[in-house]
């Protein structure tokens, strides 16, 4: 029979007051980074991947940020910001490209993977049906691993930087549309939305995605009578949630399709790419019966468009007119807002970053971070999207199992 334990063993064991074998934290060995701010050489890219307030709080953790001169002007954020918040300015994009990790919004370019160090991490946009077969293979000889920030997820398993870009493009349309819709040269003279005793303005939104959630809210706002087109019923019913008002919604048909666009105002094409191409919905017929001074701003036009008559415009000279409809068809709409776009990409990767740093270094960030893994379409110079092993024929490994083998 087992000896009674008093009340003061009892106490001890609990409370730990007994000898114990000496317990000691194992802490995480952080990481003092340099990170590489070039300035974007993208056409019309005028965004910056870092912000003056995120570069001081990745300096205020210990790290080093390389920022090329000039990389924010087009963002409004000059040199002086940069420097007072403890960023390093330099005058040369090599002097960037010498940083453990390089920061870009636009994916690099042959020339600037050039002057990529072996070994380096690059967090950018891989656009990747602007890429080709030898963007890839410069990247694999340099042993590069790079990240899309398209496809960061997060633990909801959305994709929080797209959300954010979305949240960006889908309002700034409403607001482009409103400017071009108020022009008595290339609209109506009409102010968009509506107001007691007048006829509010109509606004077609072909898709229910994230943009068309985001544009559709601006337009309620300014008081507009909007109508979502979308084949996904499941779509349509998340954004009616979301929106949380009884709207127009419809899968797309086209003869209801086409009487909603004779009486509209403003139409934004938001429809999500298939394969990488956008579905074209809206055909020039339909476009032709629209009322003369209507405006189409097509979002989709980066992924070829779904309107038929939509072809790609740019900043400088942004519109066209056909059959009497004013179209905007930019693809880099966020470039439009850069000194906003910049700060939400900024919070994002600044993020990131220190997580990087904290975890003590690149990998071991990846190996505890699935969403970030998602991104990761090249690890040390392996191609980990199947897509681009497939479509280029180059050896693929699963970064799962990369990760799996990977001890930090």
């Amino acid at each position: 029979m087992e000896p009674k334990k008093s009340g003061f063993i009892k106490f001890s064991n609990s409370e730990k007051l007994m000898p114990q074998e000496e317990m000691l934290e194992i802490s995480k060995k952080r990481s003092n980074l340099t990170i590489g701010v070039p300035k974007e050489t993208s056409y019309q890219e005028r965004r910056v991947a870092l912000v003056p307030s995120a570069v001081g709080v990745l300096v205020e953790n210990g790290h080093q940020v390389f920022i090329e001169s000039e990389a924010g002007k087009a963002a409004n954020f000059p040199d002086n910001e940069y420097s007072e918040e403890g960023g390093l300015i330099v005058y040369t994009p090599e002097e960037v490209f010498k940083a453990d990790i390089i920061l870009k919004v636009a994916p690099p370019s042959i020339n600037e993977i050039c002057s990529f160090k072996p070994k380096q991490t690059i967090i950018s946009a891989l656009h990747l049906t602007a890429q080709n077969e030898i963007y890839f293979k410069n990247l694999i000889e340099k042993r590069i691993t790079a990240i899309s920030f398209e496809h960061i997820k997060d633990k909801s398993n959305s994709y929080p930087i797209m959300r954010s870009i979305s949240e960006i493009v889908g309002t700034t349309s409403i607001l482009i549309a409103a400017e071009y819709l108020s022009n008595s040269e290339f609209g109506r003279g009409k102010m968009l939305g509506g107001f007691s005793g007048i006829i509010p303005s109509e606004v077609v939104i072909v898709g229910a995605g994230n943009v068309a959630e985001f544009a559709a809210k601006a337009a309620i706002g300014f008081g507009a009578y909007v109508k979502i087109f979308d084949n996904s019923i499941y779509k349509l019913k998340s954004i009616q949630n979301n929106l949380h008002a009884r709207i127009f919604t419809s899968t797309i048909q086209p003869k209801v399709l086409q009487d909603a666009l004779k009486t509209a105002d403003v139409v934004i094409g938001a429809l999500h790419a298939v394969n990488e191409n956008t579905p074209v919905v809206v055909s020039e017929d339909m476009v032709r019966c629209m009322k003369s001074g209507a405006v189409i701003v097509d979002i989709s036009i980066d992924k070829g468009g779904c309107i038929e008559t939509s072809s790609i415009t740019n900043h400088i000279k942004p519109i066209f007119k056909k059959h009497g409809v004013t179209h905007y068809c930019v693809p880099n709409i966020g470039s439009r807002v850069p000194h906003t776009a910049s700060y939400a990409l900024s919070n994002h990767f600044s993020t990131i970053i220190l997580k990087v740093g904290e975890e003590g270094g690149v990998e071991n960030m990846l190996k505890n971070n699935p969403g970030v893994r998602k991104g990761v379409y090249l690890h040390n110079g392996t191609v980990t999207n199947k897509y681009i092993s497939d479509y280029y024929s180059l050896p693929y490994q699963d970064i799962e199992l990369l990760m799996a083998t990977f001890h930090g």
